[in-house]
C-alpha cells in the first residue's frame, strides 16, 4: 500500500498563502489521479482538488482561483498552493488517489485566523 506523508500546514492570517506538500512512497502519480482532500472541524471530509493523469487540474468552487495542484518533477511528491486563505479555510488537509484508496496519511492542519 501506498504510504502518503502530508506537510506544510500552519496557522495564518486571512489573506495569506501556504504551500502543503504531499509525498508519496511510491510513484502513485503515474497510475492514479491524486488530490487534495480537507475535513473542517465538526465536517466531513472533501475533495478539494484532483490532479487526473495527463489532463488539467479540476477544483472545488469553494477553492476555485485561489488554490493550485501541482506535481513537484522527479519527485513523489505534489503540492497545493493555497492563496488568499479564507478562515472557511481552517481543516486538516491530506493528500490521497482519487478516488481515495489504502490508507489516510495524518494530514496536515491549516488554521486561518481572520
Amino acid at each position: 500500500q501506498v504510504q502518503l506523508v502530508e506537510s506544510g500546514g500552519g496557522l495564518v492570517q486571512a489573506g495569506e498563502s501556504l504551500r502543503l506538500s504531499c509525498a508519496a512512497s511510491e510513484n502513485i502519480f503515474i497510475r492514479s489521479a491524486m488530490g487534495w482532500y480537507r475535513q473542517p472541524p465538526g465536517n466531513q471530509r472533501e475533495l478539494i482538488a484532483t490532479l487526473p493523469r495527463g489532463s488539467p487540474a479540476v477544483y472545488a468552487d469553494s477553492v476555485k482561483g485561489r488554490f493550485e495542484v501541482f506535481k513537484i518533477r522527479d519527485e513523489n511528491m505534489m503540492a497545493l498552493q493555497m492563496n488568499s486563505l479564507k478562515s472557511d479555510d481552517t481543516a486538516v488537509y491530506y493528500c490521497n488517489q482519487v478516488p481515495p484508496r489504502g490508507p489516510w496519511g495524518q494530514g496536515t492542519q491549516v488554521t486561518v485566523s481572520s
